[in-house]
């Protein structure tokens, strides 16, 4: 989160967050983390002011939850930054659009594939 999307963090901004699938689970309170080693790299109700909740589901489950942030600017990858060194050498995720055809079908498009771990290793001078 404070890598992909730093106003959270930085001027505690708000996205609308959605489930993408599991729509019809029991939801939960969350908060959600991010893989960086800051207290900050959170997102949740209590940060917020607001309740966040997901669809519960298991680990064990084959497909994971996935989950999206809307209304993001287009000013995000300009302030965290693709394709480069992030915080606590984090890659960047992949980036991907979703839309509806002419059918009323949802389809994907990867944009931006994500970042791998030797990637960021060889820009910091480290030969994988």
């Amino acid at each position: 989160l404070m890598n992909t999307l730093p106003d959270i963090w930085g001027i505690k901004d708000q996205f609308i967050l959605l489930p993408i699938n599991k729509w019809n689970n029991k939801a939960l309170e969350v908060r959600i983390g991010g893989l960086s080693c800051d207290r900050v790299d959170c997102y949740s109700g209590e940060f917020h002011n607001n309740v966040l909740a997901l669809p519960e589901f298991s680990t064990k489950e084959e497909e994971p939850l996935y989950i999206g942030f809307f209304h993001t600017a287009a000013y995000q990858d300009a302030l965290a930054g693709f394709g480069g060194i992030n915080h606590c050498l984090i890659a960047t995720p992949k980036h991907i659009v979703i839309k509806k055809d002419k059918n009323g079908d949802f389809i994907s498009r990867e944009v931006f594939p994500r970042q791998k771990a030797n990637e960021v290793l060889g820009i910091l001078g480290f030969e994988i």
